[in-house]
C-alpha cells in the first residue's frame, strides 16, 4: 500500500538529526519538512524540553509537525495540543532524588576536564540531564569537551558508577546522547515511551530517524524497536536524502 498521511507516521530526533546539536535547522530542513508532511504525518521525539525544541525548530514548532513529543513523550502534543503529561519527581520521590543528585554533584567534583562551566545537572519534567562540563559552556568548550569525553570516557565511566551505586533499586535507565550529557529517567521511560501515544491511531508504518542510534545512544531503543522502522543517519542531510530515497 503506497504511504499517506493516514498510514505512515515518520517520527524524528532532534540534534544530529533534523539539526546540528543545539543549534537551529536550516531551513532546507524546515522547507523539505514541510513538503514531506503533504505526504506522510511526521513528528519528533526528543529528550529536551518544548522550549529548546522551539529555539531549534522555531517558534511555529507546534503548527508545523502532527506530532511533538518533548522529553521522551512525557510531554505530548498532537495538532498542536497538549494531550499528555508525566513526571519524574512524582516517579522517584524527594528523597531519592536528593541522593541521587547529591552523588553526581560529588562525582562531579572530582573531575579534571579542559573545563567547567555553569547548569551541571538539569532537572527536566521526565528526567534528569547530567553535565559534567556544564551546560553553560560555549560551543567551542563543547567541542572542546566532545574530544576530551570521547578518548577519555568520561560520560561512559560516570554512568556505569551510578549504576553500580543505585540499581536496581531505583530502577533507573542512563542514556548519552549529544556532546556534552547524559540522561537519566525510569527504565521504560526512553524514546519508546511516545509510542504508547500513537499505539491505537491506525498507522501501519511508524519510521524513526535518529543519530544516535548506537547501544547507549539515547535513539538505541526505539530504533530497534519491533514497532518501528529504524533509520541511522549522522547529519540533517543524511535524513534529507533518506527521506526523499523513500518518499520523493
Amino acid at each position: 500500500m503506497a504511504p499517506t498521511r493516514e498510514n505512515t507516521l515518520v517520527l524524528f530526533d532532534v540534534d544530529g538529526t533534523l539539526t546540528v546539536p543545539r543549534k537551529e535547522a536550516d531551513p532546507a530542513m524546515i522547507t523539505y519538512l514541510a513538503e514531506l508532511r503533504k505526504k506522510v504525518t511526521i513528528g519528533i521525539v526528543g529528550g529536551s524540553d518544548l522550549g529548546k525544541q522551539q529555539e531549534q525548530l522555531g517558534a511555529n514548532m507546534l503548527q508545523n509537525f502532527d506530532y511533538v513529543f518533548s522529553e521522551n513523550g512525557l510531554d505530548a502534543y498532537k495538532d498542536g495540543v497538549s494531550f499528555h503529561q508525566n513526571s519524574f519527581k512524582d516517579y522517584l520521590g524527594e528523597e531519592k532524588l536528593q541522593k541521587f543528585i547529591n552523588f553526581c554533584l560529588g562525582y562531579m567534583s572530582k573531575l579534571e576536564l579542559p573545563c567547567k562551566r555553569g547548569t551541571f545537572v538539569e532537572f527536566r519534567k521526565g528526567m534528569l540531564n547530567i553535565s559534567p562540563v556544564g551546560r553553560a559552556c560555549s560551543q567551542s568548550e563543547r567541542d572542546a569537551y566532545e574530544e576530551f569525553d570521547l578518548a577519555n570516557n568520561i560520560r561512559k565511566d560516570f554512568v556505569s558508577a551510578l549504576e553500580k551505586e543505585f540499581n536496581p533499586d531505583y530502577g533507573l535507565k542512563f542514556s548519552i546522547g549529544g556532546q556534552i550529557s547524559f540522561d537519566v529517567f525510569p527504565v521504560g521511560w526512553d524514546k519508546t515511551y511516545c509510542l504508547q501515544h500513537i499505539k491505537d491511531s491506525g498507522y501501519e508504518e511508524i519510521h524513526f530517524f535518529g543519530d544516535k542510534t548506537f547501544s547507549g545512544g539515547n535513539d538505541f531503543e526505539i530504533y530497534n524497536d519491533e514497532r518501528t522502522v529504524g533509520h541511522s543517519v549522522k547529519t540533517w542531510t543524511d535524513t534529507v536524502e533518506i527521506c526523499k530515497s523513500i518518499w520523493g
